[in-house]
């Protein structure tokens, strides 16, 4: 019913840049926040940035890690989340889940996610 399909992913030099997309479509009425998540093997998947419109706008939440070196938006009118990442370090390694909390036209509010996109920085 919900779809997110993402993109702008693949293999940077340390401190390259890279802009990871993610597009919903589907049954959607309207979308709370978007977000993008990271998992290496054998640790739990972790936020890294998220952004939630509300009545007094947008509001963000990064990882520390990724504070200062990472950006993200929106395009809502588009259904669009955007994670502009700087100064990439190999820590940054490992695959990026798109994440939305959606409400569909047809059932409750929920959380959809991508199929997740690898990003590999290399030292």
């Amino acid at each position: 019913q919900v779809q997110l399909v993402e993109s702008g992913g693949g293999l940077v030099q340390a401190g390259g840049s890279l802009r990871l997309s993610c597009v919903a479509s589907g049954s959607i009425f309207s979308i709370n926040s978007m977000g993008w998540y990271r998992q290496v093997p054998g640790k739990q998947r972790e936020l890294v940035a998220a952004i939630t419109s509300g009545s007094s706008g947008e509001s963000t939440d990064y990882a520390d890690s990724v504070k200062g070196r990472f950006t993200i938006s929106r395009d809502n009118a588009k259904n669009t989340v955007y994670l502009q990442m700087t100064s990439l370090k190999p820590e940054d390694t490992g695959v990026y889940f798109c994440n939305a909390r959606v409400r569909p036209i047809y059932g409750y509010t929920k959380d959809y996610w991508g199929p997740g996109i690898q990003v590999t920085v290399s030292s």
